[in-house]
C-alpha cells in the first residue's frame, strides 16, 4: 500500500525556535515527537522569500533564478512541474488546506479571469479541501457560526484600542480552539476521516505569520523578557550604516503590517515593544504546535501513522528584532532559517537523528518524487534528501547555503526610483558556509560577514583589504554556483541518427 503523505508549511516560522534544536525559551513537545521518530534538519534554508517565491521552490525544487518568482504576485510559468502534478503521477489526488500563494501563468488565462486579480492563485494539481486567503474571509465565516456575531473583518485580530502605537499581549477575541490553525485543523482532520485509499495532503498554516497577537494561554506563555539576545547594532542608525538596501528596508516597515490597526512606523517602536512582540510570535509558535499535536493523535488513534510520510516546514524565517527589524525578506540568516523536519516509518536510520549538512528548500520536490517514485518533469536545483533519511550522508553534497532576494517593484517602481536601478538590478544572491557570508547585489555593493567572528553578521568586511583574497573566493563560488544551475532541462539531451540521447543529470550512461 503506498504511502499516505502530509506535507505541513507553518507560515514565517524561524529555524531556530525549535525546543529540539536547543532554543532557550521556545517550547514544542509536538515537534519533537515528531523528530523522536524521524530526522532534524538543522541548516535548512529557504530558497527565496518572501510568501510567493519561497513557496515556488518548495513546490518546483527549482532556485527563484530557475522558477523566476521574483515577488507576491509574479507568475509562475505554467511549463514548471509541481509537487502536486508529481503526486498526481504518482495517483494521489493531492489535496489542500490552507494556500499556496502561486500567481497563475497569465499567458494561460483569458484576460477576463478572476484568477488574473489576485496572487493568491492555488498551485496546479492541487485539489482544495479548504482554502484560506489572505482577508480569512473562510475563518471569519466559521468564527462567525460558533457564535462569534462580530467576527465580520480581519478587525477581529485587534487586541488593543483603535489606533494604538504599542505593542501588547492581550488576547484577540477568539479562543485557541478557534485560530485559524485550529479551522485548518479540523477541516483536515474531518477529510482524513473520508479517506479509504493512500492519501496526499498539504497542510498550510498561516500562522506565525503576523498580525501578532494569539489567544490565552499562549499570549502569556513567554514573558516579553524571556529569550537570548537579539543580533542587531547598538542603535539603529548603526544598523542602517551597514548597507544601503539595509537603511532603505527599515525605512519602510510599518506598524499595521505586524500589529492589527498600529499605526506609525515600526522603527518608533521601543526595545520593550520588540520584546513583547516576541514574546507573542514564541506562543503563536505554541498554538501551532498544540495543533500538531492534534493531527499527531489522530494518525496514531486511526491507524495510520505507520504509513504516513509527515514533512513539516516553514515556507522563509521571521527577523523577529533582529537587526531591529521585523518580517523577512533581505539577506539575514533570520529570514532564511527553516526548520524541517521529516519523519518517514520506513526509515530506521533517521530516527532522533540531527542532520548538520546545508539543506534548501528546493530539496522537497525531488525528495518526496523520489519517494513517490516518479521523475519530476523538468530540471531541479534540489536533490532528495532520502540517502539521509537512510543514514548515509552523500560524499558530493553541497557544502553551503544559497538563497535569493528580489526586491524590484514593478507596480509601482518604488525600490528602482530610490537606488536609480532597473528592475532587474534589484536583486541579491547569498552564499553562505560555515565560515563566512557573502552578499552579491546586482546594482548595489557586496557584503561579506566573518561568522566565525561575527556569528550576529554586524560587521561588514568586504572592503577590508585584509578580506580581499576571501571577497574574490566566494564571488567566484558563487559565480560558480549560479553557472551550474542554469536550467538543464534539455541541455542533457541531444538529437541523434538513432533518435533522443539523455544523460541524465549529467552522469552516468546515456539514456537512449
Amino acid at each position: 500500500m503506498p504511502p499516505n503523505i502530509l506535507l505541513i508549511t507553518a507560515d514565517q516560522w524561524r529555524g531556530d525556535c525549535l525546543s529540539v534544536v536547543g532554543h532557550p525559551v521556545v517550547r514544542t513537545p509536538n515537534v519533537d515527537r515528531l523528530a523522536g521518530e524521524g530526522l532534524v534538519f538543522r541548516r535548512h534554508y529557504a530558497g527565496a522569500a518572501p510568501c510567493s517565491p519561497a513557496r515556488a521552490s518548495i513546490y518546483t525544487g527549482l532556485y527563484q533564478m530557475n522558477h523566476r518568482v521574483c515577488r507576491n504576485g509574479s507568475p509562475l510559468d505554467g511549463r514548471f512541474d509541481t509537487i502536486a502534478l508529481a503526486a498526481r503521477r504518482a495517483g494521489y489526488d493531492p489535496t489542500l488546506f490552507g494556500y499556496t500563494d502561486v500567481s497563475p501563468d497569465p499567458r494561460r488565462l483569458h484576460e477576463n479571469d478572476p484568477h488574473l486579480k489576485s496572487y493568491e492563485g492555488v498551485l496546479p494539481g492541487f485539489t482544495v479541501g479548504q482554502i484560506l486567503l489572505e482577508d480569512e474571509r473562510q475563518w471569519l465565516s466559521w468564527l462567525r457560526n460558533k457564535g462569534h456575531a462580530t467576527a465580520l473583518s480581519r478587525d477581529i485580530h485587534r487586541t488593543g484600542p483603535a489606533g494604538a502605537t504599542d505593542a501588547d499581549v492581550l488576547p484577540p477575541a477568539y479562543g485557541r480552539d478557534e485560530t485559524q490553525t485550529a479551522f485548518l485543523t479540523d477541516a483536515f482532520l474531518r477529510w482524513h476521516g473520508e479517506q479509504s485509499r493512500s492519501w496526499f495532503a498539504h497542510l498550510s498554516f498561516l500562522r506565525p505569520h503576523p498580525p501578532f497577537c494569539v489567544p490565552a494561554p499562549f499570549n502569556t506563555m513567554f514573558q516579553p523578557e524571556d529569550g537570548p539576545p537579539m543580533a542587531r547594532a547598538a542603535s539603529r542608525d548603526l544598523e542602517a550604516a551597514v548597507h544601503p538596501y539595509i537603511a532603505y528596508d527599515l525605512s519602510r516597515q510599518m506598524k499595521s503590517s505586524f500589529v492589527h490597526g498600529a499605526v506609525g512606523r515600526v522603527d518608533d517602536w521601543r526595545e520593550q515593544d520588540f520584546d513583547t512582540i516576541r514574546a507573542v510570535y514564541f506562543g503563536m509558535i505554541a498554538e501551532v504546535d498544540y495543533q500538531l499535536g492534534r493531527i499527531i493523535d489522530a494518525l496514531k488513534e486511526r491507524g495510520e501513522w505507520e504509513n504516513t510520510i509527515i514533512v513539516f516546514t516553514s515556507d522563509h524565517g521571521e527577523m523577529m528584532g533582529d537587526h531591529w527589524s521585523l518580517g523577512k525578506g533581505g539577506f539575514f540568516d533570520a529570514s532564511y532559517h527553516l526548520p524541517l523536519v521529516i519523519r518517514d516509518p520506513v526509515s530506521a536510520g533517521a530516527v532522533g537523528r540531527h542532520v548538520e549538512a546545508f539543506t534548501s528548500a528546493a530539496d522537497l520536490m525531488p525528495t518526496l518524487c523520489e519517494r513517490m517514485g516518479v521523475a519530476a518533469g523538468n530540471h531541479q536545483d534540489g536533490r532528495s534528501l532520502l540517502p539521509f533519511l537512510d543514514g548515509v550522508a552523500p560524499d558530493d553534497w553541497r557544502d553551503c547555503a544559497f538563497w535569493e532576494f528580489d526586491f524590484r517593484d514593478v507596480v509601482t517602481g518604488d525600490a528602482e526610483r530610490h537606488f536609480g536601478l532597473r528592475s532587474n538590478q534589484c536583486n541579491l544572491a547569498v552564499l553562505r558556509d560555515e565560515a563566512y557570508k557573502y552578499v552579491h547585489f546586482a546594482g548595489l555593493p557586496p557584503l561579506l560577514f566573518d561568522l566565525q567572528a561575527d556569528p550576529g553578521e554586524l560587521r561588514n568586511v568586504a572592503q577590508n583589504v585584509d578580506y580581499a583574497a576571501v571577497r574574490l573566493r566566494y564571488a567566484e563560488r558563487l559565480l560558480s554556483l549560479r553557472a551550474a544551475h542554469l536550467d538543464q532541462t534539455l541541455a542533457y539531451t541531444a538529437l541523434t541518427e538513432e533518435g533522443p540521447i539523455m544523460r541524465r543529470n549529467g552522469f552516468g550512461a546515456a539514456d537512449g
